[in-house]
């Protein structure tokens, strides 16, 4: 397991170094002798440091946009930061962990991407209620939640890389049945369509729900492998306001 550096300020100062600042300069009036200049405005931070990956808050508040794709966070209300950050800091030691291993087994092509995406805006209860399947309510749906194509697309290809990673990695003597999928739609997706509002059927969402029970199935062996990453790798969350049970855990700290 890494140790940590005993010299904590040292991270502090190297993070302080991340943040982005803008000086803009006063309005000088001709001959005049001493310029005038505003206030440096901080425009973005680090959060958290993870394995010299900076998280910055700009990329707290994109990962709550993008929790409206989340089909399983239905009843949930909205994503705080520090969960956000959980979010992000867990993504970054995966991604690290593909990236070390085989990045090349587990990377979807753009027609996979294009698959997911068609069936996020016909199924996605958020996107039904905005008519998503037509392009003109795609481009309000992007709109309303600040999201571009581009940015969704990096997202599902992201959701398709790490469940065949979990696959790969996890999956094996894993089943998930009929009867599971069709209580999964019925307890679960149905609900969160509202009154008069056209729900796909069992048979078109089967392979979304049999993925998130995959998710559901595998977490104890994926979680105590995420906690091993963690230990031995180098997180560091540079806002104390933002520190969970989790995170303090990770750097080898007491739970309160």
């Amino acid at each position: 397991m890494n140790r940590r550096l005993p010299i904590r300020h040292n991270i502090a100062t190297g993070a302080a170094c991340l943040c982005i600042v803008a000086a803009c300069l006063a309005a000088m009036p001709c001959g005049a002798q001493t310029p005038q200049t505003a206030a440096p405005q901080v425009l973005d931070r680090a959060v958290a440091v993870v394995n010299n990956h900076a998280i910055l808050s700009s990329d707290l508040d994109e990962e709550i946009r993008l929790s409206v794709l989340d089909p399983g966070r239905g009843g949930e209300g909205v994503l705080t930061r520090k969960r956000a950050l959980e979010q992000l800091i867990s993504r970054t030691l995966i991604q690290q962990q593909i990236r070390e291993e085989d990045a090349q087994a587990v990377e979807p092509s753009q027609s996979e991407v294009d698959v997911r995406l068609a069936q996020l805006r016909k199924e996605l209860p958020a996107c039904i209620r905005q008519n998503c399947a037509s392009d003109a309510g795609w481009k309000v749906f992007l709109a309303v939640h600040e999201l571009t194509q581009e940015r969704v697309e990096a997202y599902l290809r992201y959701r398709v890389e790490i469940l065949r990673f979990i696959e790969l990695r996890f999956r094996q003597g894993i089943r998930i049945s009929p009867q599971e999928i069709a209580s999964y739609y019925q307890k679960t997706l149905l609900p969160q369509y509202k009154a008069g509002e056209a729900a796909p059927s069992l048979d078109e969402v089967s392979p979304r729900i049999q993925e998130i029970l995959l998710q559901q199935q595998v977490n104890v062996l994926f979680d105590d492998w995420l906690k091993n990453l963690r230990l031995q790798g180098d997180v560091e969350v540079l806002d104390p306001v933002l520190e969970t049970v989790e995170t303090k855990d990770a750097q080898g700290k007491e739970r309160p």
